[in-house]
């Protein structure tokens, strides 16, 4: 006989069960709209950068605007640029002064002789020197205008948020990245400070204070805290 506690029992594991057919959510075979990353992916696909400047040996080279020009375009590729930037000269007399000028600037502004590419092109054209350089860029497609409205969100029994969720925080994440390249691969770790990482290994093993020197005055250090000392 099933008394009264047994009901009780039945009746908690039903609700139980009942309670999580829905809150789990289905698969209908498109993907899950609660992921993001699967529903609004970001894609990484390199973007050709250039700029072509008048230059003339007899005019001390660039006017004031295409040099202003020139710097915003070396500051980029410094900043997101990927592998070498390009000089490109019409073949001609000049074209050598031209590139030797040009290798100079981008030396100047601290770019690596080593990803400085120099060459001519056989089509004179205008006579413009060409620089580029290739940069990654992100990309999400658009969300839909106004949301989608599709399904009636009266009658959620899979437990699925909107379409549209998350596709604005997945633009504001394209848009911020410094250098898309990293979402494709980690950036080469830096090599450690072998003279500092001595010197520390130095006082510890001696049982000294491990930190910097502290000026009296220093408040952005005072409010910091201190680093740990051997006791």
């Amino acid at each position: 006989m099933i008394d009264t506690k047994d009901i009780m029992r039945f009746a908690s594991v039903a609700a139980f069960l009942i309670a999580g057919s829905c809150a789990g959510p289905s698969d209908d075979g498109v993907g899950h709209f609660s992921d993001p990353e699967q529903n609004h992916p970001i894609t990484v696909a390199p973007d050709y950068h250039t700029l072509r400047l008048p230059y003339s040996a007899t005019d001390s080279g660039l006017m004031p605007d295409d040099a202003a020009r020139f710097s915003m375009f070396v500051a980029d590729f410094l900043a997101s640029g990927n592998g070498a930037i390009s000089i490109s000269a019409p073949a001609g007399p000049g074209s050598s002064a031209a590139i030797g000028y040009f290798g100079e600037r981008l030396a100047q502004y601290g770019v690596p002789r080593d990803r400085i590419l120099v060459g001519s092109r056989g089509d004179a054209g205008d006579g413009r020197i060409e620089l580029g350089f290739v940069a990654y860029k992100a990309h999400v497609e658009n969300c839909t205008p106004g949301g989608d409205w599709s399904k009636d969100w009266q009658d959620t029994a899979d437990n699925q948020p909107p379409p549209n969720f998350g596709c604005s925080v997945q633009h504001n994440l394209a848009a911020q990245l410094s250098d898309p390249r990293d979402l494709v691969q980690p950036r080469n770790m830096t090599p450690s400070d072998a003279a500092r990482r001595n010197t520390v290994m130095g006082h510890y093993e001696k049982g000294e204070i491990t930190q910097a020197d502290k000026h009296t005055g220093d408040k952005s250090v005072e409010q910091s805290g201190q680093s740990s000392e051997i006791q």
